[in-house]
């Protein structure tokens, strides 16, 4: 039996942070789509740890883990996010393959494609996640908007190491 006094209660406009829900929604859908980059990216960074060779093997390594354990703990604190902002945190590879900007199909042979994947694949995370900047401030959702600006540094960040290697 359902409570009635459950059912007589209106649809929240606002969650308890004080976001509308129509603007929580469309940041969490954002969120998501965040969630699923990182972590296609996060698989790829480390696919290109554990298989890189050649006379720059060691500093791109290091670079590569570095980077990967970054992109470790943003995939938990977006996903945290999602969760306080109420919803559910996608967590399905079918999902983040949908979602994702990330091209993840098949793993990288060389060294040099592998580089250049990840600076494509960074290059992209940042774009996309600029719009979601922009859906979060939208909503006044301030502490989506600085956690995504954030990211988007470290991504810039990632791209500029990756084409010094590469220079």
């Amino acid at each position: 039996m359902v409570n009635a006094a459950l059912q007589a209660k209106p649809k929240e406009t606002t969650s308890q942070t004080g976001i509308a829900r129509e603007g929580n929604d469309a940041v969490a859908q954002m969120l998501g789509d965040a969630l699923a980059d990182s972590f296609s990216l996060y698989l790829k960074t480390l696919g290109v740890h554990w298989n890189i060779v050649g006379p720059s093997f060691f500093g791109l390594h290091k670079l590569t883990e570095a980077q990967y354990q970054d992109l470790g703990a943003a995939i938990d604190a977006i996903a945290e996010r999602i969760r306080a902002l109420g919803h559910l945190a996608p967590a399905a590879f079918g999902d983040y393959a949908e979602r994702s900007v990330v091209e993840s199909k098949t793993t990288i042979a060389t060294a040099d494609q592998m580089i250049k994947a990840l600076i494509r694949d960074n290059e992209a995370v940042a774009r996309r996640l600029r719009k979601a900047v922009a859906a979060a401030d939208e909503a006044e959702d301030v502490f989506t908007a600085d956690m995504l600006t954030a990211r988007i540094g470290k991504h810039e960040e990632n791209v500029w190491m990756l084409k010094a290697v590469t220079a």
